[in-house]
C-alpha cells in the first residue's frame, strides 16, 4: 500500500509548485526514487489533465557514465536532453542518491566537460519550464542529519509539505526591502563582507522551485563585493564535501579561497572566469530547518543563514556572470552558531537569526510554523 504522505506531496508539486494547468507536458526526473512516487506524481498529473513523461535514473549509473564522457557523449546528450526539455511546459526532479557521494571520484577534467556542454539544458529548464526540485529521503540523508530513518522522514514530509502560501505573505516586506536596498554588509565571526545589490532585484522562494523552500534571493553587481566571509557550514560539491571554506574578495572577484580539500576547491572556482566571483545572495528562513545536513536544498533555507554563491548568476537577478559553476555555501549566524549582522543601508535588519524591524518579524521562526 502506497504511503499516503506519497499522493500529498504530489499534490503539492503539481497543483501549487508548478501549477500544471491541462493540455501541459511535465517532464518528471527521478533519481532513485520509489516507483510509488513516481506513480502517485504521475496520477497528480494527469487528474490536472496534463501529460507526463518520465525519466528514471541512477545514481550509480550516472557516475559511470560521467567517468568515461568525453566530448561527443557530452555533446550528445545535449541534444537529446534539450530537446526533451523544449517540448515541455513544467519539470520536477526528485533525487534519491543513496550515497551523496556517488561521484567524488569522477574526475574534475570530466566534470567540468559535461557540465559546461549541458549548461543550456539547464538554463532552459531554469528559465523556460515551470520547475521544481527536491529531494528523496534516504538512511543516508537521516544519518546525516543525525536522526533516525523514521525521524527523518517525518520530518522531511512535514517539512515538504508545509504551508507555504503562509510563507509566500511574509516574505513580501523582505523582497521588497532587497529590491530596494544598494549597500549590503554581512558581519560574523571571520567575515566582514560589503557589497552592493542596487537594481539587481529579489525573487521569493515560495515553494514554487525548491521544496523544502524559503528564501528571499537577490545578486551582489559584479564588481562590487570585497573582503572576507568565512562559512561554518559542511558543503558537498561534484560528490566531494568542503569545510571551513574562506573567502576573500577584491573588487568581486575571489583573490583568495582556503579551507578543507583546498586544491579541488580551487580547481573548482577555476573551472571558468566567472566561477570567482557570484552569482547570488540569499537570506534562509524556513522555521523547521535549524541544522546543516549537507544537502543544500535543505542547508540554504535553515533559519536564520544566508548563502553566498560562486559561479552563476540567474536571468531574474541577474549581474551578468555568466560560469558552470553554482556553488552555494552557507553562513548560519543563530547565536549557536556564532551569531551575526546583516546589514541594508546602514540598518540593521538580522542579528543573531532573528529579523529586526516589525515588518520582517513574521519571518522568524516562531511566527512562521
Amino acid at each position: 500500500m502506497a504511503d499516503p504522505r506519497y499522493a500529498k506531496l504530489a499534490d503539492l508539486l503539481i497543483s501549487y509548485s508548478c501549477d500544471l494547468q491541462p493540455g501541459e507536458a511535465i517532464l518528471l526526473d527521478m533519481v532513485d526514487v520509489p516507483d510509488e512516487m513516481t506513480v502517485a506524481l504521475i496520477r497528480a498529473a494527469r487528474a490536472a489533465k496534463a501529460t507526463p513523461l518520465v525519466e528514471c535514473r541512477h545514481s550509480r549509473v550516472t557516475r559511470e557514465l560521467l567517468r568515461g564522457t568525453d566530448e561527443n557523449h557530452a555533446g550528445l546528450m545535449k541534444g537529446l536532453e534539450l530537446a526533451r526539455m523544449r517540448k515541455v511546459q513544467a519539470y520536477v526532479a526528485i533525487r534519491g542518491a543513496h550515497n551523496a557521494s556517488e561521484s567524488s571520484d569522477v574526475p574534475s577534467d570530466r566534470l567540468q566537460l559535461y557540465s559546461k556542454t549541458l549548461r543550456p539544458v539547464l538554463d532552459h529548464r531554469v528559465n523556460k519550464t515551470k520547475w521544481c526540485v527536491l529531494r528523496w529521503p534516504t538512511p543516508s540523508m537521516a544519518q546525516a542529519a543525525n536522526m533516525s530513518t523514521e525521524a527523518f522522514e517525518d520530518f522531511y514530509f512535514n517539512v515538504c509539505t508545509m504551508d507555504y502560501r503562509k510563507m509566500a505573505k511574509a516574505m513580501e516586506p523582505l523582497t521588497l526591502r532587497m529590491k530596494r536596498a544598494d549597500k549590503v554588509r554581512l558581519v560574523a565571526p571571520g567575515t566582514d563582507l560589503s557589497f552592493s545589490i542596487k537594481g539587481i532585484g529579489a525573487r521569493p522562494c515560495e515553494g514554487l522551485r525548491n521544496i523544502p523552500d524559503g528564501e528571499v534571493f537577490s545578486c551582489p553587481v559584479k564588481d562590487s563585493v570585497n573582503g572576507t566571509i568565512a562559512f561554518n557550514t559542511p558543503t558537498i560539491y561534484a560528490g566531494t564535501k568542503f569545510e571551513n571554506i574562506r573567502l576573500e574578495f577584491i573588487a568581486g572577484k575571489i583573490v583568495k579561497a582556503t579551507g578543507s580539500n583546498e586544491k579541488k576547491l580551487n580547481e573548482i572556482l577555476d573551472t571558468d572566469a566567472g566561477a570567482r566571483y557570484i552569482g547570488e545572495f540569499s537570506l534562509g528562513f524556513n522555521p523547521h530547518i535549524m541544522n546543516p545536513m549537507c544537502d543544500i536544498l535543505f542547508d540554504e533555507k535553515i533559519a536564520g543563514s544566508l548563502h553566498f554563491t560562486p559561479g552563476q548568476a540567474y536571468e531574474d537577478c541577474d549581474n551578468g556572470n555568466r560560469s558552470a559553476v553554482h556553488w552555494d555555501m552557507v553562513l548560519i549566524q543563530r547565536p549557536e552558531w556564532g551569531g551575526g549582522e546583516v546589514w541594508f543601508d546602514g540598518e540593521c535588519i538580522r542579528r543573531d537569526g532573528k529579523f529586526l524591524p516589525k515588518d520582517l518579524q513574521p519571518l522568524n521562526p516562531e511566527k512562521l510554523k
